[in-house]
């Protein structure tokens, strides 16, 4: 009995643990007829050590799924109990908890991407109802706007027409507000549209007759002299007879530049052909974010046709570095990336014909332009042709003018001043002379120096010069046209010149 004892006092044991009891169940006198009735009378008996351990049919023991044991040579009686499925499921309640922790974690995901499209709707409002208070101005008082005003208004409506598309691919749940949006910024792109076609066939009509009154009043009223004479007539498009630049106007704002606000830096112009001084077409060549590679550059038959952002030519280049950039004759004129050649590239295919060195020029930011990176190989063009302007090791970084030919890009003649590169925001040719520039304050440059190549002379102006923004990236001179085109941070920009009508 003793041996027989063990198994049950064992499972007895794990009973009581089971069912909730502290205390294992211990068998007293009567645990016989105990353990018969859990068990029945064939376990007691003593089975030997290889027999399983098997309940008689109807008893209480069915409440067990399954138990075997077995006796070894010690003596010792050793039991195995698979507990029924009434057990507590710890291994299911532990799938659960992990199954909600997931749960919660995507549901937070969701309710952030919730919040932002909230705070991105609030952002948009706010921008239709600055957009709306602008129309009403502009419907109230149309003398008080120009083109420049309806281009930035329909980059705004562009952007935002993008980003309502991003926010309904993305948005989960109901979109009913966001279809409202999206039918708001159509209707606002509707009437800027209307309001631009009123306007062009009045108001900008009109008042761009009243400028050509006014100017030749002003002509008028500076021809007369104390006895009557009449001054010197301005000199011809394309024509050197004057002395020199004396002054120059208020800038005009074309436009932003094609890429948007974040490109800040690049150049622009208008082609000049002696053969058609007036025929050329309008190029715009921003930089990429980085302010050092040129990638992309569009081309425009007229300037109408650039403020209106149609009928472009787009290319791609992967050698451009540099706002350097000039055109002249149909050809663009380029810093190579990271080198100090110049690419000649035709604008019919966007081929380059001719790449040729700048001998001994300096490159790759050694002696670039003051708050202008890669900026140290600098091409103009002038009445006279293609320049280039830069620095060299043996010149200390003093500013160089070389004459080149536009045909095979060789160095015809070279000038060397006595200015300091790196001290000068910027530079163009005018008639062959050297103008450089150089920062005032934030609103304003400075026309402070000069050298003439045709003479040898060099010397100091006090030419001021406004500006839209901080930096000036690049300026661009047109012969015929007589006017700057500068890039400022990002903004097209004109300027025309003012002669001394008397020559030197």
């Amino acid at each position: 009995m003793r041996t027989g004892l063990l198994c049950p006092l064992a499972l007895l044991f794990l009973l009581g643990q089971t069912t909730g009891n502290l205390e294992p169940l211990v068998p007293g006198p009567s645990s016989s007829s105990f353990l018969d009735s859990v068990f029945g009378s064939n376990f007691i008996s003593g089975p030997s050590s290889n027999d399983s351990f098997t309940p008689s049919p109807g008893s209480e023991s069915q409440s067990l799924s399954n138990f075997t044991g077995f006796e070894d040579d010690h003596g010792t009686c050793h039991c195995s109990v698979t507990l029924p499925d009434t057990t507590f499921p710890v291994q299911r309640v532990e799938r659960l908890e992990f199954t909600a922790h997931v749960l919660s974690q995507k549901f937070e995901k969701e309710l952030s991407k919730v919040r932002e499209y909230v705070q991105l709707i609030s952002v948009y409002e706010k921008k239709l109802s600055n957009l709306t208070v602008r129309v009403e101005i502009m419907e109230k008082d149309t003398i008080s706007y120009t083109e420049l005003d309806f281009e930035l208004i329909k980059i705004e409506v562009k952007e935002m027409e993008k980003l309502i598309i991003q926010l309904k691919d993305n948005f989960v749940g109901s979109t009913t507000i966001v279809d409202q949006l999206e039918v708001e910024i159509r209707n606002m792109s509707l009437l800027v549209e209307q309001l631009e076609t009123l306007d062009k066939n009045n108001v900008l009509a009109i008042r761009r007759e009243i400028l050509a009154l006014k100017n030749r009043l002003k002509e008028c009223e500076a021809s007369k002299g104390e006895n009557g004479t009449v001054s010197p007539p301005p000199p011809a498009p394309g024509s050197c007879g004057h002395g020199g630049v004396v002054n120059i106007s208020k800038p005009t704002i074309v436009q932003l530049n094609w890429r948007g606000f974040s490109f800040k830096y690049g150049a622009w112009g208008r082609d000049y052909s002696p053969q058609q001084p007036n025929g050329g077409l309008y190029w715009v060549a921003p930089l990429n974010t980085d302010g050092r590679y040129l990638e992309y550059y569009r081309l425009y038959n007229t300037l109408d046709d650039l403020l209106l952002y149609i009928n472009a030519r787009e290319y791609r280049i992967t050698y451009g570095q540099g706002s350097g950039t000039a055109v002249y004759n149909n050809y663009m004129y380029v810093n190579m990336y990271s080198s100090q050649n110049i690419a000649k590239i035709n604008l019919n295919d966007n081929r380059v014909e001719v790449t040729q060195p700048v001998p001994d020029a300096a490159y790759n930011n050694r002696f670039s332009y003051a708050n202008v990176d890669w900026q140290d190989i600098d091409l103009a063009v002038d009445e006279n042709g293609l320049w280039v302007i830069y620095a060299t090791e043996a010149s200390t970084g003093n500013m160089v003018i070389s004459k080149l030919n536009d045909t095979t890009l060789t160095v015809l003649d070279t000038w060397y001043t006595r200015q300091y590169k790196p001290s000068v925001s910027n530079a163009f040719m005018v008639c062959g002379v050297l103008y450089a520039t150089r920062t005032l304050n934030t609103r304003e440059e400075e026309i402070f120096y000069y050298y003439d190549t045709n003479t040898g002379r060099e010397g100091s102006l006090d030419v001021v010069m406004p500006k839209m923004r901080e930096r000036v990236q690049s300026i661009n001179y047109h012969p015929f046209d007589q006017k700057l085109f500068v890039y400022n941070d990002g903004y097209l920009l004109n300027y025309d010149l003012i002669f001394n009508k008397e020559p030197k």
